[in-house]
């Protein structure tokens, strides 16, 4: 049976409705821990542990963000993240971009060994390298160190940036590079004038993953890290103490940690969204 040049197909808009209602229970399964989150850090401190919480908004108070931030040293936390996490992602984007480039435009003996060696690696899971990581920083004498907790961020980060970025360069096409080689350039300044700006979205898209990694990031920062030099995710762990957990300023406190990677994702969300889909089309 065809239908006429005036009418419709059912079947696409039965199958329009379910993406849509698909999407809508992945948004709402996604965004209700953040909106929890939001709700009891606003909320007065003896209704985050009433029994029979409500789904709505009971109160309004800052209360529980000044408890917070005087509960401990917040600022301290707070900074020493950000040093790690930045210095993660700019080592990490270096190194990945370097790596990255030379896997996809040169070939060597052992270059498949290293491709299969990166993957490798993302597959152990981190918690089987703990007590090996502990081991050998405490031989070097970066125990209790922000530089040690560095080193070892990047030992799960950088596989990660130079498998993205090796995708993001094996699409740009040779063809580019050989053309500005042609004219007159460098082969680093055919890179740096051809490549690089094609290679920017896929560089903060990266840039952005390890940088939540970094900050996010709670069991080697406990176990790597005293009490002195702990970080803001170790930060949390202040509410919790012999007499109970404080659920409100606990909650206080992560909205306060998601603030840096809110800004963060809000500058770059254009360069993000280009970088999450610049591999999808060849040349």
């Amino acid at each position: 049976m065809t239908t006429g040049p005036g009418t419709t197909s059912v079947k696409p808009r039965k199958s329009k409705a379910g993406w849509n209602l698909l999407g809508l229970f992945v948004f709402l399964t996604a965004g209700f821990p953040v909106y929890w989150m939001l709700n009891t850090a606003f909320k007065p401190a003896k209704d985050a542990i009433d029994p029979d919480p409500s789904l709505l908004p009971t109160g309004f108070t800052l209360a529980n963000f000044r408890r917070a931030l005087n509960i401990a040293d917040f600022w301290g936390p707070v900074g020493r993240s950000l040093i790690v996490s930045l210095t993660v992602v700019v080592i990490g984007v270096v190194v990945g971009m370097l790596a990255a480039l030379a896997i996809s435009r040169f070939a060597f003996r052992g270059r498949k060994v290293v491709i299969v060696g990166i993957l490798a690696v993302q597959m152990v899971p981190l918690v089987a390298m703990i007590i090996p990581v502990f081991l050998l920083l405490n031989d070097l004498g970066q125990y209790d160190r922000l530089s040690g907790l560095v080193i070892t961020y990047l030992t799960f980060i950088l596989p990660f940036t130079v498998w993205t970025l090796r995708g993001f360069i094996v699409n740009i096409p040779k063809e580019l590079e050989e053309a500005a080689m042609v004219d007159g350039c460098s082969r680093t300044t055919a890179f740096l004038r051809v490549v690089f700006p094609l290679l920017a979205p896929g560089l903060v898209a990266t840039s952005v993953y390890g940088f939540i990694q970094a900050w996010n990031e709670y069991l080697y920062a406990l176990m790597l890290l005293s009490q002195k030099n702990q970080t803001a995710t170790v930060w949390l762990g202040n509410f919790t103490t012999k007499h109970g957990t404080e659920y409100a300023p606990m909650m206080a406190g992560s909205t306060l940690m998601a603030v840096p990677i809110v800004v963060l994702f809000l500058l770059v969300q254009r360069k993000m969204a280009a970088g999450l889909t610049a591999g999808a089309v060849k040349g």
